[in-house]
């Protein structure tokens, strides 16, 4: 099929407040041609006669966004009032994940979720399920079936935490090794080692992940880190030979290029240096550490030390699925910061930086020919006021930003999963 709209991708990482750069593509008017699920070419002229032909003049095609943290069972808590991360997880969270030793609760919420992922314009996403083996089950079986890059795993918890939500090394070993066996690797599918937060893993525990990481490198590793200063006490408490939180998961082996750390707002020069020298990434939730009043990520610091950065929902912490109201979002934590985000930085966090970020720029991410096509059709602007604010824009930045902060997913025009559509909207004129 092809594709014909505003083509916007990245060749590249643009620079830190670069609101011109040479690592913007922007082809306007162009067709998208996709063959076999990929990207087969972008080119100006028609394709040849018997392509099926989708028609999208005047808006916006993008690669699907990928949110690199996000938490499948808290779409129900979404929106909870009145707590800080401790307390929230404890009043909110956890109550709704131990729902999820429901095998029917835990499938129809996996189903729901990845639709509404498609329904906001991500299509790969790095997902906490719950400690229940059944719910990743459930995911990657959901995933599957729509074709979708997702990376998850069972979620481990073998201390501070509620009956019936915690698992033990041996039980968390037999499972994570059944999970593997059956999903990694199959299609677009890829496990990751979680771990909650130290706070709720033994060291016991901790040394059973770092194994699993040691002894197969192809496999991802997802957790929290530093995301709130009462939660930095604690694992202060907990590991008092630690140098830093971040050093309890170095010295358990958890520190890798497959690393996946959420939030990572509370860190010094060390740690960074660490996460740089690791090329592990740190998963900024923009929405979530504004809505948990958990602080203010250092993004200018972090990309200075070198470390990548990703776009993460975190929902249910955050308050939305759309990565584009979390990228708005993002612009207003580094102001609060005394830094100005680009709409191309938050653009790429989300699309070819965290696939570079996940080794996964070969697959997604771009329109790079022999990509995966995880499309994305945008309307430029729905109401009278975006629609106006399109109307005088000057610059090609000028413009992306201003859809950047008013756009949603209500802008959503159609998600494409390599090359098929999972998600329409009624077509307006």
């Amino acid at each position: 099929m092809a594709l014909r709209g505003d083509l916007l991708d990245f060749s590249a990482a643009p620079a830190w407040g670069e609101t011109e750069s040479a690592a913007v593509r922007y082809r306007p008017a162009h067709w998208l041609l996709v063959e076999g699920g990929r990207i087969a070419a972008v080119q100006t002229e028609p394709p040849p006669e018997g392509w099926p032909r989708h028609d999208y003049a005047g808006r916006l095609i993008l690669p699907g966004f990928i949110d690199t943290h996000v938490h499948s069972p808290q779409i129900d808590v979404i929106a909870s009032y009145g707590t800080e991360l401790l307390d929230w997880l404890t009043t909110h969270t956890f109550p709704a994940e131990a729902r999820h030793a429901d095998i029917a609760h835990t499938e129809a919420t996996a189903s729901f979720f990845l639709d509404a992922l498609l329904a906001h314009g991500t299509t790969a996403a790095v997902v906490f399920p719950t400690v229940h083996k059944a719910s990743v089950d459930a995911l990657f079986a959901a995933a599957e079936a729509r074709g979708m890059r997702v990376i998850a795993g069972k979620v481990l918890m073998d201390r501070n935490a509620p009956e019936g939500l915690r698992d033990d090394v041996v039980s968390g070993e037999r499972d994570m090794e059944e999970l593997i066996a059956r999903w990694h690797g199959r299609g677009r599918l890829a496990y990751a080692v979680t771990v909650r937060f130290a706070a709720t893993s033994s060291p016991e525990q901790l040394a059973l992940a770092g194994h699993l990481c040691a002894a197969d490198p192809s496999l991802y590793m997802q957790t929290h880190v530093a995301e709130n200063r009462a939660e930095v006490r604690w694992i202060k408490e907990l590991f008092p030979a630690a140098r830093s939180y971040l050093d309890v998961y170095a010295q358990a082996g958890l520190l890798n290029a497959k690393s996946v750390f959420a939030h990572g707002i509370w860190l010094d020069d060390a740690d960074r240096a660490a996460l740089a020298a690791a090329g592990a990434q740190i998963a900024h939730s923009p929405s979530s550490n504004l809505f948990l009043g958990s602080g203010l990520f250092g993004w200018r610091a972090a990309e200075a030390a070198g470390v990548n950065v990703s776009l993460a929902s975190d929902v249910g912490g955050g308050t939305s699925l759309s990565m584009l109201r979390n990228m708005a979002d993002a612009y207003k934590v580094q102001a609060l910061a005394g830094e100005r985000l680009t709409a191309w930085k938050a653009l790429h966090a989300a699309t070819r930086g965290a696939a570079n970020a996940l080794g996964l720029e070969n697959e997604i991410g771009s329109f790079e020919p022999g990509s995966t096509a995880d499309v994305c059709v945008w309307d430029r602007a729905v109401g009278p006021v975006a629609m106006r604010r399109a109307e005088v824009a000057r610059t090609l930045h000028e413009h992306v930003f201003a859809w950047m902060t008013l756009a949603d997913e209500r802008n959503l025009v159609e998600s494409y999963i390599a090359g098929e559509s999972r998600y329409a909207r009624a077509l307006s004129s």
